[in-house]
Formats: C-alpha cells, sequence, structure tokens
C-alpha cells in the first residue's frame, strides 16, 4: 500500500468506518420543500429562513430585484398569501332581494285619489241600501213603516222602478187588453173632423212579431201607461189621490205622439183632442177544461182631452 492509499485511508478514517459515504460537504436542502405556500425560493448563498418566514429586502439578490422590477404588476405580486382573499376564479354572485311587486288598482293611487275613491264608493254603497230598502218596503206587505212614509215610498218607485207581481200572482190575468185612441182634427180652413179608432197595442205588437231584439219601448211604454191609468182612477174615470192628474198626463203625451207618427192630422191639420179607450177580450180557456165564458169584448172609453198648443203637433213641452 503507498502513502497515497495511506494518506486517503487516514482521511476516511479506521477500515469499515464511514465507507461509502462521500467524501464532499453536502449541500443544503432546499427551502423551498417546506416553506409554505407563497413563500420564494431564497437565492444561492443567503442564509435559509425558517419555514413559512418571508425573506427580507435587504436579503433578496440584485438579480432578483432587477427582475421583480422589469416584470408586470400581476406577475411581481406573486402567488397570493394564505391570509389574502383569494381573487382567483369567477367573482361571486352578489344576492339581490327580488323586486317589489307593482301596486294595483286603488293602491295604486295617490292619497287623494284613494280618499275620493272611497267615498265614492261610500255614496253608491249608501245609494243602493237606500233602493233595496225602498223596494223592500214597496213590495212587503203593508206595516207601520210603510204606512208612515207611503208617499215618499210612491215617489221613489213610480214609474221607473214598480214591482208588477201579477205574473206569480195565484191567478194572473187572463185577458188581452188593446189600447186604442182616436183624435179631433181642426183642419187649416177651420172645420173639424173626428179619425177613427187606432190601435195603438195592435202597432207594437206587429213591431215586435218577428223581431228578435224589441225595443222596450214597443214592449212596454202603452201597457205600463195604461195600468198607471187604472191604478190612479176609479171605475168612472176619476183620478184617486195626487198621481191620477200625473198618469192622465203620461198617456196624453203618448197617443199624442203616436197620431203624429201616423200623420192623423194630415199635412196643414193640428189635433185639439183625443179620447182612449182599452178594448179588453178574454182569452179563451182550453178545450180540456170545460170552462165557458164570454167572448165578446168590453170598451172602457176615456173622455175627451184637450191636448196643450205644444202637443197638438206632437210635440213634447
Amino acid at each position: 500500500m503507498n502513502a497515497y492509499d495511506k494518506g486517503w485511508d487516514a482521511r476516511r478514517g479506521p477500515a469499515g468506518e464511514g465507507a461509502g459515504r462521500d467524501p464532499r460537504p453536502a449541500l443544503p436542502a432546499p427551502a423551498t420543500d417546506r416553506s409554505a405556500p407563497g413563500t420564494p425560493p431564497f437565492a444561492p448563498g443567503a442564509p435559509p429562513s425558517a419555514p413559512g418566514t418571508p425573506p427580507s429586502a435587504a436579503d433578496a439578490s440584485p438579480s432578483a430585484a432587477d427582475a421583480s422590477a422589469s416584470a408586470p404588476d400581476d406577475e411581481a405580486d406573486g402567488p397570493p398569501s394564505p391570509h389574502s382573499p383569494c381573487t382567483c376564479g369567477p367573482a361571486p354572485e352578489t344576492v339581490t332581494a327580488p323586486p317589489a311587486e307593482p301596486r294595483t288598482g286603488v293602491a295604486a293611487l295617490s292619497l287623494c285619489h284613494q280618499i275620493g275613491a272611497a267615498l265614492a264608493l261610500a255614496v253608491v254603497a249608501v245609494g243602493v241600501c237606500v233602493h233595496l230598502g225602498m223596494t223592500f218596503l214597496h213590495v212587503a206587505p203593508a206595516n207601520t213603516v210603510s204606512e208612515q212614509h207611503r208617499e215618499t215610498i210612491e215617489n221613489w218607485v213610480y214609474p221607473e222602478f214598480e214591482q208588477n207581481w201579477k205574473l206569480f200572482a195565484p191567478n194572473p190575468l187572463q185577458q188581452n187588453v188593446a189600447v186604442q185612441v182616436r183624435a179631433e182634427i181642426r183642419t187649416a180652413d177651420g172645420a173639424s173632423r173626428t179619425t177613427g179608432w187606432y190601435d195603438l197595442s195592435a202597432q207594437d205588437g206587429r213591431a215586435i212579431d218577428g223581431n228578435p231584439l224589441p225595443s222596450h219601448t214597443q214592449q212596454n211604454e202603452l201597457r205600463r201607461a195604461w195600468d198607471f191609468f187604472v191604478s190612479t182612477h176609479d171605475d168612472d174615470n176619476r183620478p184617486v189621490g195626487l198621481r191620477g192628474a200625473l198618469s192622465e198626463a203620461y198617456l196624453r203625451r203618448i197617443t199624442a205622439m203616436r197620431l203624429d207618427r201616423a200623420d192623423a192630422a194630415g199635412a196643414d191639420g193640428a189635433v185639439e183632442r183625443v179620447q182612449v179607450r182599452s178594448r179588453t177580450t178574454n182569452i179563451p180557456p182550453p178545450e180540456w177544461s170545460g170552462e165557458r165564458i164570454s167572448a165578446t169584448p168590453v170598451h172602457r172609453t176615456l173622455p175627451w182631452w184637450t191636448l196643450p198648443e205644444d202637443e197638438t203637433r206632437g210635440g213634447i213641452g
């Protein structure tokens, strides 16, 4: 064994001790393996820092400082710190409250308009209650309230809201009533003549027959006017109560308008007086009933009525 070998063995120590070891000094392990996330690796030759402790600005090498200065802002910042909020990925959605539903109806109006609407509804409600009360007292059996306020109830009900229950009576109407009128005409030379009877009910019947939508006037105007007259006059055609004169004027004006439509006075004449009558005929009973009634018509003739000046040509003053 030469001296080199001895010297080599001497450096390595006794035979078998430290055999197989690398005689070169071991380099320190990189600190990046155990450092905290976001901690940059230390530069070669610089003392390692404790895990998780970022190096100070004085420990950074000039080359690293130059690199960070020349890097863009997003690269110079480096990875985010574990203590700072993460800005990577999509932005979190902002939770907003649902929009309020729009107001409708009366709630959408201003305060003044709401007050006006409330007052209007109150007036309508009061009117409906009064009307229902008057109608109930009119059709109900006689009682203390209806007897005490009879005139007020009748003025409210007649003639627009009159209630007729004859259709549901135990003995409904079994007669045909026709209203007829004739006129006394004053001609242009001062003479006078009397027309024949105009059957006004037959005229309404012809207008209604075959008409799917007849007017209320064709169906009810003349009939209601005659019923109004009969209910306010006795069998001698004398008015009963204060509404007798009103029923006469109502029926007289209807006949004046009908005569003017029929051109009863002619081109140069004028109607001075009218006379109204009713022609009542019993409805024949069915053959199986065995009942026998008279088929002869019964007439009720009213006295002559002189027309006011504004009604002589069919006008209504």
